[in-house]
């Protein structure tokens, strides 16, 4: 990859288009220091150019880019401040495209997210902090353990959010990312935060995907959401702590949170379970679950949810938990199940309720994503419809695997293992020889 300095020789056609566009505002050099939604701003025309230099490229870009920013409303000295400065960022190219080999199992992802020490320094934050943390709680009707554990997944309590000026990171998104169209809408997001006097550009930092501050809101997640609690006018979610909390409630309770009821509960599977309705879309009052044979872990009445699911992250070997409406509100944060079983499970652990109790299958070996772009092959090679060979297990996949499991009198989990694929793979060939 290119460096990306920028040469003298080389700034002024870019300096001289900016400064042609935008009149008598000033214009300086790309150089620049180190680096959920609103109503987005309309998606711009500004492609990318032919060309084999990302640098001259995305120059050219930010000056196109401009001009659409102008149209959108957005003014002069504005975008002097913000695209006047970008930066290219070729990390956060690689960072966009880097796909890791092996996925993590659920227990893995969750021994980090949802760690003691992570647990005790809920606790202790909530101690440091708990007017502006109840106060949130209480005005939106979100518990407390639930703010918490967003903040702290999403950044180890403003330990780590990120030092990437976000108008650079989703620039360079904007002109050579996989979501171009995304990230111009969100990057014109960021513009208007500066344009509306909410916050400097040089204040907008965060994830190299655009995420910013404590609970790492987006451009337009902020400008929807965002609550101002100290009075001064400007929503901080760098550094005002009360102002975080109270955004971050706003989400939830905008989103849908339901105060009378819990994010979900560990159950118990009856043994004639039937795991093809153990998916998000299949929904039904935790009453009717029990009715089922569907019971609490923890030997209590199951409790009352409405459209309620069953998941078993793990499959028949794991545990299996029923999540309802709040579980939901908290995949509109991150649509990952992982994400939203580890909030919730920091979250139970902050309030000083244990884990979960049923254990993790750990003796199972990962799957790397070629190993299931093969199981998917040969599920589509025996007829069992597993979708697009992607590597990722979706619904589709494991719809697919429970059709072959039940074909082979298995338990019809649709959880892959590596003695699944091996028996997939052998079968699969003899059947194409």
């Amino acid at each position: 990859m290119r460096s990306t300095s920028v040469s003298s020789a080389r700034a002024p056609a870019f300096i001289l288009a900016l400064a042609t566009l935008l009149g008598t505002a000033s214009c300086t050099t790309l150089a620049a220091p180190p680096g959920p939604a609103a109503a987005s701003p309309a998606s711009t025309t500004a492609t990318p150019p032919d060309t084999s230099d990302p640098v001259d490229g995305f120059r050219a870009w930010i000056a196109g880019f401009s001009q659409d920013a102008l149209k959108a409303g957005i003014s002069r000295a504005t975008i002097a401040a913000t695209l006047g400065k970008a930066r290219w960022l070729p990390q956060v190219i690689e960072l966009d495209r880097a796909q890791p080999e092996f996925v993590r199992p659920v227990w893995q992802y969750l021994d980090g997210a949802v760690s003691l020490q992570r647990i005790l320094a809920g606790k202790a934050q909530h101690q440091i902090y708990a007017k502006a943390i109840d106060d949130a709680a209480q005005r939106y009707g979100v518990p407390a353990s639930i703010l918490i554990a967003i903040w702290g997944v999403e950044s180890s309590y403003g330990a780590h959010f990120g030092s990437f000026r976000t108008v650079d990171a989703l620039a360079t998104l904007a002109y050579d990312g996989r979501r171009r169209d995304w990230a111009k809408s969100e990057l014109l997001a960021a513009l208007t935060i500066v344009d509306k006097g909410l916050m400097s550009a040089d204040r907008l930092i965060g994830s190299w995907a655009g995420a910013m501050g404590h609970t790492q809101f987006l451009p337009s997640v902020y400008l929807k959401y965002a609550v101002d609690v100290t009075g001064d006018g400007k929503p901080d979610i760098w550094a005002s702590v009360p102002d975080v909390m109270a955004s971050t409630a706003n989400f939830l309770a905008q989103s849908g949170w339901r105060p009378s009821e819990p994010w979900g509960v560990e159950v118990r599977l009856p043994a004639a379970f039937d795991y093809s309705r153990a998916e998000l879309n299949v929904r039904q009052d935790s009453d009717a679950w029990a009715v089922q044979g569907v019971r609490a872990m923890n030997g209590q009445p199951l409790p009352l949810m409405q459209s309620a699911s069953i998941l078993t992250p793990a499959g028949a070997n794991g545990p299996a938990v029923m999540v309802g409406n709040n579980f939901r509100v908290l995949l509109l944060y991150n649509s990952s199940t992982n994400y939203a079983l580890a909030v919730s499970l920091l979250a139970r652990q902050i309030d000083g309720d244990p884990g979960l109790l049923a254990p993790w299958p750990r003796q199972l070996k990962t799957l790397s994503r070629s190993d299931i772009e093969a199981l998917q092959s040969a599920l589509n090679r025996l007829g069992m419809d597993a979708g697009e060979v992607d590597g990722v297990v979706g619904p589709a996949t494991r719809a697919g695997l429970r059709r072959y499991q039940a074909s082979q009198g298995l338990i019809a989990d649709g959880y892959p293992t590596q003695a699944l694929l091996q028996r997939l793979l052998q079968q699969a060939k003899a059947a194409t020889s």
